[in-house]
């Protein structure tokens, strides 16, 4: 892409692209789309459409297909690239839903992470859901941290929350931005903006009323839509149609009116009443794309597709306005503006203390030992802790044990199990069976 005027274009291969959110805050914050990979059909279908408008080769920008397979995106081709960008699947890390982390066959966060070794990106930008943030992933994070170190670039984690960038609604995201060394030192997170967004009645008054709905009835409720929204879900194929969430997220819908239970077809007509023990209207995807932030500057964003099809590409996209903030911000960085910072702290980020000990050790180790190496760098840990942490780390990581004289047992740190690349990892022939149900 290239329709936004600065004086200077950078340049951004991004996989894992849906149906472009994070596409659009890109291409807003001054960076080019020299490809763009996207599994699923129907949102590459979406991307390609849009950009029409920023390039003259749309056909070739876009790829659809499995961005791991190297017919789609050949890492060669693109090496030194600006940007390396993406939003790679989301259920491997989800609290709701198995945390399969890197045994799950869609997981592609450490794969980019390799990747980015081998394109050598000035910077790397991927983005996923809170779930990753949490304990159960701390040694993956970890891993990612120091292999990005080997590889010669300095990552940052952040929780960034969507509504601190002007979209209405509670949306909490996971981002990894990582630059090589002589980059990092110019970066800066994006600060939050002074203004708080919109309510969801606010923010949607016009649309709900484009229909015929008499103005009391949507002034009453734009005055219960109060607030701005739960997290928009998007789901999977694995699961049913549209609609706005789990039971949690449906009640906080109701508190706004909103009947979650659904996506309308069209706004509510003239005449149009709230049905017995509905708590109001159901919301069209055209609404739901402008709460999942496609508004103002973002709002010339057409999605194509059958109803659900929609639904689940703007549900499971970045929103625009957060990806432009984090453009901005990479991009000053990657021009050298402002002033440099500090990056100790950064550069000697522990995510996972237990990991970083097993990983520097070249024997085995009790939990004993553990502790006393742990109690050593100030940090305290009781065995029951302990013991759940090794678990986690073997759901990611080989684990090997061994027994000692004493009947303890002694813990070496192996293999890390999520894709990377690897032409006999068991990923191909998973993603290959379920390659219909994945999103």
């Amino acid at each position: 892409m290239s329709g936004s005027v600065h004086p200077t274009r950078l340049e951004v291969v991004e996989v894992c692209a849906g149906a472009g959110g994070q596409s659009l805050g890109l291409e807003r914050a001054g960076f080019s789309h020299r490809l763009a990979v996207e599994l699923d059909p129907q949102a590459a279908a979406t991307l390609r459409h849009n950009i029409r408008r920023y390039v003259d080769n749309p056909e070739k920008v876009v790829r659809e297909g499995d961005v791991a397979d190297p017919q789609v995106l050949e890492p060669a081709g693109h090496e030194g690239i600006d940007l390396l960008a993406g939003g790679v699947p989301c259920p491997p890390f989800s609290i709701a839903g198995k945390q399969l982390g890197a045994n799950d066959e869609r997981d592609l966060f450490a794969w980019s992470v390799e990747l980015c070794g081998r394109m050598r990106p000035k910077a790397l930008l991927l983005e996923n859901v809170r779930g990753l943030s949490g304990n159960r992933f701390s040694a993956y994070r970890q891993h990612v941290l120091d292999r990005l170190r080997d590889l010669g670039y300095i990552g940052e984690w952040r929780l960034l929350h969507a509504a601190d960038f002007g979209v209405s609604q509670l949306r909490p995201r996971f981002v990894l931005v990582a630059l090589q060394a002589e980059y990092a030192e110019y970066f800066r997170w994006p600060e939050p903006l002074t203004e708080a967004p919109p309510t969801v009645g606010e923010l949607l008054r016009d649309l709900m009323g484009s229909n015929g709905w008499e103005p009391s009835e949507v002034d009453a409720w734009v005055n219960k839509a109060n607030d701005i929204a739960p997290t928009i879900v998007g789901g999977s194929k694995k699961h049913g149609g549209a609609d706005l969430g789990p039971t949690r997220a449906k009640r906080a819908w109701a508190e706004l009116g909103v009947d979650a239970m659904g996506v309308a077809d069209e706004a509510p007509p003239t005449g149009w009443t709230v049905p017995a023990g509905k708590p109001g209207p159901k919301l069209t995807t055209a609404m739901v794309a402008r709460i999942q932030g496609w508004t103002g500057e973002f709002s010339d964003w057409e999605f194509l597709g059958r109803k659900t099809s929609v639904y689940r590409q703007i549900g499971n996209a970045f929103p625009p306005p957060v990806a432009k903030a984090l453009g901005d911000s990479i991009r000053e960085a990657l021009l050298k503006s402002g002033p440099r910072r500090e990056l100790i702290e950064e550069v000697n980020a522990v995510h996972d203390p237990v990991y970083a000990i097993l990983r520097g050790s070249v024997q085995p180790l009790t939990l004993e030992q553990i502790s006393k190496r742990l109690s050593a760098g100030g940090v305290r840990i009781e065995f029951p802790e302990l013991e759940r942490r090794i678990v986690n780390l073997s759901r990611d990581f080989e684990i090997s044990t061994v027994e000692r004289s004493t009947g303890s047992l002694a813990f070496t740190l192996g293999e890390f199990k999520a894709f990377v690349g690897q032409e006999t990892h068991v990923r191909h022939e998973l993603f290959a069976s379920n390659r219909s149900r994945i999103s």
